[in-house]
């Protein structure tokens, strides 16, 4: 635990870290970047240049110093991270790398004197034990489960289908023959490319869009206009191409009884995980099942014709769809009456801002905050 003398210091200095900004959490990267090119091939430089991964650090930093004397409130995000920190195979050593260099930052940015980084060391020290641990239960667990492994396994693209004008299926296969691991549907899997076309090795999380079937794994990925790995999918990976999988992973997943109401509400590829949880629940769920989509158009409505065969086969099964071009955005005002906003458990998934906005109609409904689940592609945001 935490000396008295440590909390009050690290709440004491949660203002500076507010007034410092995301410009702090650039600075150690750049710091960090500088001194350790090499976890180039570990961070994804998209969210870099976006600034997401930074305004997402500068967050967890500022919540950390802010709720230091009650840690308690900070577990669900400690496992967010840890969930997505076991699909980049982060070691110790790494928390380490971090810890020296988010100090330096704090020493070169504020100037706070010895005793307040003597402070945040000890304060960072048992943050990273904290999550050390806890990755460590989860690569434990996941190796010692039927089909599941630690770190990187090869697989083989069996199949690669176009879904839509900007959405394309990958199914692997293990290279070993052997079983795979099972997930909860919801969750993602890591993927690692490295190419001589590549600038450097490129780790993503992409959702699981399937049911378990402890064989496959299949993702349905979207080619986005500056995206250096989903543009690598699309226009070099072939079937019978070889890549390394880390295991399934990921805090988000489908948790509802089966005799309650759902609604799987999504935009654009923010589907994958709502597909996943719909074919593992189609055939045992007894209450009502809503799907709400949401895309641009026709062209980009990606498993229409599937997602039109599960309702013509399902009683339970209702479906909604928005075409932003023809529609505009989706409004829960427009859906009809069988939803029950009470007593319904929604499952969301899209940009930001189309799940504020869904979120924003729910509270407005009545919906208990409780029931509304979410899941952000990239760095987490709160809704």
């Amino acid at each position: 635990m935490l000396s008295q003398s440590t909390i009050d210091i690290v709440k004491s200095t949660a203002p500076l870290i507010a007034e410092a900004g995301p410009s702090m959490t650039a600075y150690f990267y750049d710091r960090m970047f500088k001194h350790h090119p090499e976890l180039k091939d570990v961070f994804n430089l998209t969210h870099q240049d976006t600034g997401r991964q930074r305004e997402a650090l500068f967050n967890a930093v500022y919540g950390y110093a802010a709720n230091i004397d009650n840690i308690e409130v900070l577990l669900p995000v400690v496992e967010k991270i840890a969930q997505k920190h076991t699909s980049f195979n982060i070691t110790a050593k790494q928390y380490d790398i971090v810890g020296t260099h988010l100090l330096a930052t704090i020493d070169e940015l504020m100037n706070p004197g010895q005793e307040v980084l003597d402070a945040w060391a000890e304060a960072y020290g048992l943050l990273a034990t904290i999550f050390i641990n806890r990755e460590e239960e989860i690569y434990q667990q996941t190796e010692q489960e039927i089909g599941g492994w630690r770190g990187t396994r090869e697989f083989k693209v069996i199949d690669k289908k176009e879904e839509s004008n900007v959405i394309t299926s990958f199914v692997f296969e293990p290279v070993d023959g052997q079983p795979v691991v099972g997930y909860k549907p919801g969750q993602y899997i890591g993927i690692y490319l490295n190419s001589d076309k590549l600038d450097n090795q490129e780790i993503r999380q992409y959702s699981l869009s399937d049911a378990p079937n402890g064989q496959t794994y299949r993702i349905s990925v979207k080619r986005e206009d500056n995206g250096v790995a989903s543009n690598y999918l699309h226009e070099e990976v072939q079937i019978g191409d070889c890549i390394e999988l880390a295991p399934p992973a990921g805090d988000f997943f489908f948790a509802t009884e089966a005799n309650k109401p759902v609604a799987l509400i999504s935009a654009g590829v923010g589907l994958t995980p709502m597909l996943s949880i719909l074919e593992s629940i189609k055939h045992t769920h007894t209450a009502s099942i809503h799907w709400l989509h949401a895309t641009d158009n026709n062209e980009r409505h990606a498993f229409k014709e599937h997602l039109l065969n599960c309702v013509q086969q399902q009683d339970n099964l209702t479906q909604q769809v928005w075409y932003k071009e023809e529609q505009g955005l989706m409004a829960l005002s427009q859906c009809n009456d069988s939803i029950n906003w009470l007593e319904t458990e929604f499952y969301l998934c899209g940009p930001i801002e189309f799940m504020q906005s869904i979120a924003k109609q729910l509270i407005a409904l009545q919906t208990p905050e409780e029931n509304i689940h979410y899941e952000c592609f990239g760095p987490h945001k709160v809704l």
